[in-house]
C-alpha cells in the first residue's frame, strides 16, 4: 500500500487535500458545536433542549455534506488517474496480474490517501480549534469556561473521511476491471462513448433518482404539514424534521444525475458547442468534448457540485427570506428581529457551504490538470499534423469553457430546485407560511458564473503550457 502510493503519489496530491478538507471541516464543526453547546449551557437558553438539537443537525447537514462532497471529488480523481494508468495497468495485466490485484492495489492506494489527509487535517483543525479557544477566553469574546474542546467524538470525522476516500478509491478504481491486456500495444485511455451509455447505468441512476425524488416531494409536504389531520401521527411528529427527509432524497437523486451525466451532458456540450465558431481550434474542441463524455463527465462534475451547493444555498435563504415577510404580513408583530436572525445565519452558513464549494473546486483543478496532462499524446499529434501550440491553447481553453458553461447552467437549475425544496422544507409550516414561487437572487448567480469561469479558465492554463511546451516528437512517445 504505501509503496503504491509513493511511487504514485503525484497523482494524489489533491486527493490527500481534499481528504485534510473534509476532516478538518469535520473536526471545526464537531468541536465548534460543542463550544457552543458550553457556553449556551451557561445562558438562560441552556435549559432548552430544542436549541442544543438544531446545533446537532445543522452540524450533522453540513459535515454530511463535505464528506459527500469529498467522497464524490475522490472518485473522479482515481477514475481519472486509472484512465491515465491504462497502458501501464494493461501491460501489467501481459505480464500475469490479475485485474483483482491491480484493483487492490488502487484501493491501497485510497487507503493510505485517505489515512495521510485525514490525520493532518484533523489533527490541524483540532490544535486550531484548542488555541482559538485560549484566544477568545483571553479577549473576552468568550466567558471563561470549561469548554470540551478535545473530546473522543473528533475521532469520529476522522474515522470517516477515511473510510469513505477509501471506498470512493475502490468505486472510482473499478475501470480497472475493464482494461485488457491487449490495452497496453495501444495508446487507449478513455473507454469509447458506446461503452459509456450502457443500460446498467442508466438502471443504476434511475434506481438512485426515483427514491431521491420521492423522498424530496415527501420532506416538502411534511414541511408545509400536509399529514396534519390525516390520522398519521409519526408522519406528523417528522414534520419538523422535513428537511432532513429532504437532505436523504438530495444525496440520493443527485448522486443519480452524477451517475447519468455521461448521458446527457454530451447534449448539453454540444448544445454549447455550437456557439465556438467554426475555426479549427472551435470544431475540435466541441468535438472532443462529446468524443469523451465519461472524461468530459469527470471534469464537469466537479464544478456542478460546486455551483449546485452555491446555488442551492443562495436560493434557500432568499427563499426563506421571502416566506418570512409573506408570513409577517399575514401574522404582524411574530417577526420582528426574524430577519436579522437569518441574516446572522446566511453569514455562518456561506462559510460551512463556502468550505464545501472549496472542496470541490479543488477537484475542479485538480481533474482539469490531470486531463489536460494525460492528453500529451494527442496533443503531439494535434502539433505534428500542422496545429501550432497557440492553437492548441486555444481549443483547451475552447474546451474548459464549454465544460464551464455546461456545467454552470446544469448546477443552477440543480441548486435553484434543491434551494426550494430545502426553504419549504425547513420553514413551509410556520405561522403565516406556505408554498412560495423559488426566489433567485439574480447578483449572487452572477457573481457565481463570473467565478466558476474564473476557476476553469485558471485551472487549465497552467498544465496546457506544461503540455505545449513538449515538442511534438517528445509528446508522441509519452507512454
Amino acid at each position: 500500500m504505501i509503496t503504491a502510493f509513493r511511487a504514485n503519489a503525484r497523482d494524489h496530491r489533491a486527493s490527500v487535500l481534499v481528504a485534510a478538507l473534509s476532516s478538518a471541516f469535520g473536526v471545526a464543526l464537531l468541536a465548534t458545536t460543542n463550544i457552543l453547546s458550553a457556553y449556551i449551557s451557561s445562558t438562560e437558553l441552556g435549559e432548552s433542549t430544542t436549541v442544543q438539537i438544531v446545533l446537532a443537525i445543522v452540524a450533522g447537514i453540513f459535515f454530511v455534506i463535505a464528506v459527500y462532497v469529498g467522497a464524490i471529488v475522490t472518485t473522479n480523481t482515481f477514475a481519472t488517474v486509472i484512465a491515465g494508468r491504462t497502458r501501464t495497468i494493461a501491460l501489467l495485466r501481459l505480464i500475469g496480474s490479475s485485474a483483482t490485484a491491480q484493483r487492490r492495489s488502487v484501493a491501497g492506494e485510497g487507503l493510505a490517501v485517505g489515512a495521510i489527509g485525514s490525520l493532518a487535517g484533523g489533527a490541524s483543525a483540532a490544535v486550531l480549534a484548542l488555541v482559538a479557544v485560549r484566544v477568545f477566553t483571553a479577549v473576552g469574546v468568550l466567558p471563561d469556561l470549561s469548554y470540551p474542546v478535545l473530546t473522543p467524538g473528533l475521532l469520529v470525522p476522522v474515522v470517516a473521511v477515511l473510510l469513505t476516500t477509501w471506498l470512493a478509491s475502490w468505486i472510482g478504481s473499478r475501470r480497472v476491471l475493464s482494461v485488457t491486456p491487449i490495452q497496453a500495444l495501444g495508446a487507449a485511455q478513455e473507454r469509447p462513448a458506446e461503452a459509456v451509455r450502457s443500460r446498467g447505468r442508466l438502471a443504476v441512476s434511475l434506481i438512485l433518482l426515483v427514491p431521491g425524488i420521492v423522498l424530496l416531494v415527501a420532506g416538502v409536504l411534511l414541511g408545509l404539514g400536509a399529514f396534519n389531520g390525516t390520522g398519521v401521527a409519526f408522519l406528523i411528529e417528522l414534520g419538523p424534521y422535513g428537511v432532513l427527509v429532504s437532505m436523504v432524497g438530495g444525496i440520493l437523486s443527485f448522486t443519480g444525475i452524477i451517475q447519468a451525466a455521461p448521458l446527457f451532458l454530451p447534449a448539453v456540450l454540444r448544445a454549447v458547442g455550437a456557439l465556438f465558431g467554426r475555426d479549427a481550434a472551435g470544431r475540435l474542441a466541441a468535438a472532443n468534448a462529446v468524443r469523451n463524455p465519461e472524461r468530459s463527465s469527470r471534469t464537469a462534475i466537479g464544478l456542478v457540485i460546486g455551483v449546485t451547493l452555491v446555488t442551492m444555498f443562495v436560493v434557500a435563504i432568499q427563499s426563506w427570506l421571502d416566506m418570512i415577510h409573506s408570513a409577517a404580513k399575514k401574522e404582524p408583530g411574530l417577526y420582528e428581529g426574524t430577519e436579522n436572525i437569518l441574516i446572522v445565519t446566511m453569514v455562518v452558513f456561506s462559510v460551512l457551504v463556502g468550505f464545501s464549494a472549496l472542496i470541490a473546486a479543488v477537484g475542479v483543478v485538480n481533474s482539469l490538470s490531470l486531463s489536460v496532462m494525460q492528453r500529451r499524446r494527442e496533443l503531439g499529434l494535434l502539433r505534428a499534423l500542422g496545429l501550432s501550440a497557440a492553437q492548441v491553447r486555444r481549443m483547451i481553453l475552447a474546451e474548459s469553457v464549454q465544460l464551464t458553461v455546461a456545467a454552470v447552467l446544469t448546477g443552477l437549475v440543480l441548486g435553484a430546485a434543491y434551494g426550494w425544496i430545502g426553504a419549504q422544507a425547513l420553514l413551509g409550516q410556520i405561522p403565516g407560511g406556505g408554498l412560495v414561487v423559488p426566489a433567485v437572487p439574480w447578483p449572487f448567480l452572477a457573481l457565481i458564473v463570473v467565478a466558476a469561469a474564473a476557476l476553469a479558465v485558471t485551472a487549465s492554463v497552467a498544465p496546457t503550457r506544461r503540455a505545449t511546451r513538449v515538442s511534438p516528437v517528445e509528446a508522441l512517445a509519452v507512454e
